[in-house]
């Protein structure tokens, strides 16, 4: 089901602030992004809001955000993804979208390149929450020592080391 009037033309970036094109749900099939007819555009309360303000692209371009649909979005959300969602936001915002977009496909390539070399098949969305919470350097710097330590070894042992190397980074920074 569908939300009337509600039309979008970013997939990568959602309307409330999700980084689609870094979605491990979108990448196995289960979401076409922030359309109107995707999944998620159908059980989404910022959709009508979207369309009653003028059909808005993002959240931030409303003179109401952050309104009442974000009184404890944080709380009671258990998407990892949604963690930066406020923080994605408002960069985008600042720097405006076509920058953020630029950023963003950045990242893409960034996941895609682990999804490449570092996938045994059964880390995608381990990637793509890394990918999503990581800055872009921060994961750059990590493919890059990655690429000169793993060169030998197989795939499975790749992945393994990847694993590793961006839960400790995650530990320690």
């Amino acid at each position: 089901m569908s939300v009337k009037g509600f039309e979008r033309t970013d997939g990568l970036f959602s309307l409330c602030g999700l980084n689609c094109g870094l979605c491990g749900f979108r990448l196995q099939g289960g979401c076409n992004g922030c359309f109107k007819d995707s999944f998620c555009a159908a059980q989404c309360p910022m959709a009508p809001c979207s369309v009653k303000h003028g059909n808005l692209q993002y959240c931030f371009e409303c003179p109401e955000y952050p309104c009442k649909h974000y009184d404890g979005f944080d709380s009671y959300d258990t998407l990892v993804l949604h963690r930066n969602q406020r923080k994605d936001m408002q960069r985008a915002k600042e720097i405006g979208i076509d920058a953020y977009r630029a950023e963003q496909q950045k990242k893409i390539g960034l996941l895609n390149r682990l999804l490449d070399s570092y996938n045994d098949g059964s880390r995608q969305v381990f990637y793509c929450t890394a990918v999503n919470l990581l800055s872009a350097s921060d994961m750059q710097a990590i493919l890059n020592k990655a690429d000169r330590e793993t060169a030998d070894m197989p795939n499975s042992e790749r992945a393994e080391y990847m694993e590793r190397e961006l839960r400790a980074f995650a530990i320690d920074g």
